[in-house]
């Protein structure tokens, strides 16, 4: 009875610590040099150290809906180990339109390469954009080409205290938080908790992108992903969706199908083999509702066998 006990508690341990993503890699010791260079905090999984650069400077409403960062707009770049001593760099800078040039011009004159720039949102205040970043080079090359564009981020609105949005409608404790199980349930996959944001993201390891022998995983940015924030009632969503040429339509017809607006198709990446396109959205309404989009949404993508794909250039 002891040892079946012991076995209980031990099982219960080791799915808390998968679940919650505890074990986690140790950090190789160049990508440290890496985060004390940026002077950034990040983590090492699944191969890849990812830098967040969270727009915790802004306050942003999104049709008059009060969106905290979590929601969509932590920025972050990513290395991964590639052949010999070559790391692959992507990343998706969250930027306001005042530095969208002098950013670019940062990373391109510093050797890297600006492989997309667009919107995620509409009618959203202050306006945003997101560029997306490629390169390759050792650790320490890639880290000092790519700190003087992110040394620009949020320079403008350092030590401001970032407006209150009158529209946005204050919190109460009688209101009941989303039900995070219904929406993973209904999703059928995880999802992670972040102050008042449940998100839920998807990598497409269907499709064995590689750049330098390095694998273009989830944590560098090949994914398909949903927010959600607000309450059961009255819920909002956004997210993106990576997809192949074959699966823009039918996922585009079914989220319009479900009364979520479409607000961007694009590339994140360039010279890929398959080309693959992200297609970002938003929606309002009953959290079940927009969970059941997603949830459709996302069944139109990974039918197709993809045996393998490469790139030159790539992102998020």
């Amino acid at each position: 009875m002891r040892k079946v006990h012991s076995l209980l508690l031990y099982s219960a341990y080791v799915f808390l610590m998968w679940s919650t993503g505890a074990w986690a890699q140790d950090v190789p010791a160049p990508y440290k040099d890496v985060l004390t260079y940026l002077g950034r905090q990040g983590d090492f999984k699944d191969n890849v150290l990812k830098v967040n650069i969270p727009r915790n400077d802004l306050s942003v409403v999104v049709a008059n809906v009060k969106t905290p960062t979590p929601f969509g707009f932590g920025g972050w770049v990513a290395m991964t180990k590639g052949t010999g001593a070559v790391s692959v760099i992507m990343g998706d800078l969250v930027l306001v339109q005042d530095e969208v040039n002098p950013v670019m011009s940062a990373l391109l004159d510093n050797g890297l390469d600006v492989t997309a720039l667009h919107n995620h949102f509409f009618w959203e205040e202050p306006r945003m954009f997101y560029m997306h970043v490629h390169g390759r080079g050792s650790p320490m090359d890639l880290a000092r080409k790519v700190k003087p564009a992110l040394d620009l981020i949020g320079r403008q609105t350092q030590g401001a205290q970032p407006s209150a949005p009158a529209a946005a409608p204050p919190a109460t404790s009688a209101v009941a938080p989303l039900d995070s199980e219904k929406i993973a349930k209904i999703v059928g996959r995880p999802g992670e908790q972040n102050g008042a944001v449940y998100k839920i993201t998807i990598g497409r390891d269907d499709l064995k992108v590689t750049e330098m022998g390095a694998a273009i995983n989830a944590r560098m940015g090949l994914n398909t992903w949903a927010a959600f924030v607000g309450t059961n009632s009255n819920a909002a969503v956004a997210g993106d969706v990576a997809m192949l040429a074959n699966e823009v339509t039918p996922v585009l017809k079914t989220l319009r199908r479900n009364g979520i607006s479409v607000v961007a198709i694009h590339h994140h990446m360039t010279d890929t083999r398959p080309t693959v396109f992200f297609l970002h959205y938003w929606g309002t309404g009953p959290v079940e509702k927009l969970a059941t989009a997603f949830k459709e949404a996302l069944d139109q993508t990974s039918k197709t066998k993809v045996v393998a794909a490469t790139t030159g250039a790539v992102k998020h």
